[in-house]
């Protein structure tokens, strides 16, 4: 009996060495907030804007597109959120709690940044 035990103690252990690591969120300044162009030329109602976001040693550019009757987003630069950067999205949350997901159009060099001013 008591080698099952530390045969379970053992198992409980070890579980979480072969579980998924979690998401590690990381805070995230904005750098600057842009109208975006669109390609299409066409009159459009729907306004989205192009937002560098500078985590750790990255600046990734990506595309807002706010929800409808606001435009607080052309006020933000140099604030700070929290973040968790993805394959191809940045996810952040809004004022209330929910996810928000970004698509990433472009990532670059921080350091790449400052040493080309």
């Amino acid at each position: 009996m008591r080698k099952f035990m530390w045969l379970i103690c053992i198992f409980f252990v070890a579980l979480p060495a072969f579980c998924e690591p979690q998401p590690r969120y990381q805070v995230g300044t904005i750098t600057e907030v842009k109208p975006h162009q669109s390609g299409t030329g066409g009159a459009s109602d729907v306004v989205s804007y192009d937002v560098s976001v500078k985590i750790g040693n990255t600046v990734y550019l990506t595309l807002f597109t706010p929800p409808l009757g606001t435009n607080t987003v052309k006020y933000v630069a140099g604030r700070d959120l929290l973040v968790l950067v993805g394959k191809k999205t940045i996810t952040y949350s809004d004022m209330l709690g929910k996810p928000i997901d970004v698509p990433i159009i472009s990532q670059k060099s921080a350091v790449e940044d400052k040493q080309s001013k």
